[in-house]
């Protein structure tokens, strides 16, 4: 019998594979969806699966997509377990993003910055009404775009008061520790900037925004400004053993986002802009904002301050932005739970027949 029961999950699960391919595909009168369309038309999608299964690979996360029939968080799942079997060749240096070149950047500290506020394209000055012009294929729509994106070197936002002190310093120190890897060590409390900022690049974007939020309601007392925010291309440099010094090899996209915070200062700070730090792959700004808040909030106990949020209690935080962990975790509940209910289903038994038997004592008395 239980041979049988075997063999019959086995055929069961095949015939499962064979539904899901006949689900993805579809209509077979439609054109079938190329990765190539889902790379160039639903990039936002790319990017977040891009960013959240940490590989930076257009194509490779097309396709993730389209074989996860759209599904953002299998997509990050299959990009994760394929990252697993690459080989790791180099570590590159940090991202010098004040080199990038910007395609968005905007301030909402100060209303001119140095280079002028780049609007880019953005979903935020739109009416939020579906287009049933897009319904049909119709005539592509060009913008009237400078003559160049603004390039490398173009001042932060805030630059002019950082000068005064009144914005905290945040420098690389020459000679620091390694970089914690959270892709090759697993997480470990307390944990220090380094692996937070891991953590939330990777975590899911909605739990990320959801503790951003309730930071802005009064469940993390922030109040931060967007210090700046830039989208663009900046380059990834390595330095190979043979040659001794920094080489080029590519260009990717990010989005950077710095959030000031006010602080009140305490015994061993000034009163001061404190920051809040955010990036992701390719153009992220939801996420990198939410991340950059998140980011502030679990500073709280190094600039002194109570934690008493959720959003400020590392632990509660760290251990559960990794949507991976939280789907998975959840859909094992559709996996046969039989000996568990059976034993719960005895104990509950149990708990009857006692509180019956205790009400039948008490009306003896």
């Amino acid at each position: 019998m239980a041979y049988v029961a075997v063999k019959g999950g086995e055929q069961a699960i095949l015939n499962s594979h064979r539904l899901i391919a006949e689900d993805r595909r579809g209509d077979t009168s439609v054109p079938e969806l190329t990765v190539r369309q889902i790379s160039e038309q639903m990039g936002l999608a790319v990017e977040r699966v891009m960013c959240e299964g940490s590989v930076y690979d257009r194509e490779l996360a097309a396709l993730a997509l389209k074989q996860a029939q759209g599904d953002t968080v299998e997509a990050i799942f299959l990009l994760r377990a394929y990252r697993t079997t690459m080989p790791r060749f180099a570590v590159a240096n940090a991202l010098d993003t004040d080199r990038m070149v910007i395609h968005r950047r905007v301030s909402a500290t100060f209303k001119d910055i140095p280079g002028g506020q780049v609007l880019g394209s953005t979903y935020e000055y739109t009416h939020r009404l579906l287009d049933f012009d897009l319904l049909e294929p119709a005539a592509d729509a060009k913008a009237n775009l400078a003559d160049r994106s603004l390039e490398s070197g173009v001042g932060r936002a805030f630059d002019s008061i950082s000068d005064e002190g009144l914005i905290e310093v945040e420098n690389a120190q020459a000679g620091q520790q390694a970089v914690f890897d959270l892709t090759r060590e697993p997480l470990s409390l307390p944990a220090g900037r380094d692996q937070r900022l891991q953590n939330l690049a990777r975590g899911d974007e909605g739990f990320v925004v959801g503790l951003a939020y309730s930071a802005l309601r009064g469940y993390g007392a922030a109040h931060p400004y967007v210090g700046e925010t830039r989208v663009g291309d900046v380059a990834v440099e390595i330095v190979p053993e043979e040659l001794g010094f920094a080489v080029s090899i590519g260009d990717i996209a990010v989005t950077e986002c710095q959030m000031l915070d006010l602080f009140g200062g305490s015994e061993h700070r000034p009163a001061q802009f404190t920051r809040g730090y955010g990036l992701s792959f390719g153009k992220s700004e939801r996420k990198a904002m939410g991340m950059a808040i998140v980011d502030r909030s679990l500073r709280c106990r190094e600039l002194g301050e109570e934690a008493r949020y959720p959003v400020q209690d590392e632990e509660f935080v760290l251990a559960h932005t990794d949507n991976l962990e939280a789907a998975g975790f959840v859909s094992h509940l559709t996996l046969p739970h039989y000996v568990d209910f059976q034993a719960d289903l005895q104990f509950i038994r149990q708990l009857r027949q006692g509180a019956s038997g205790n009400s039948v004592e008490k009306e003896a008395e």
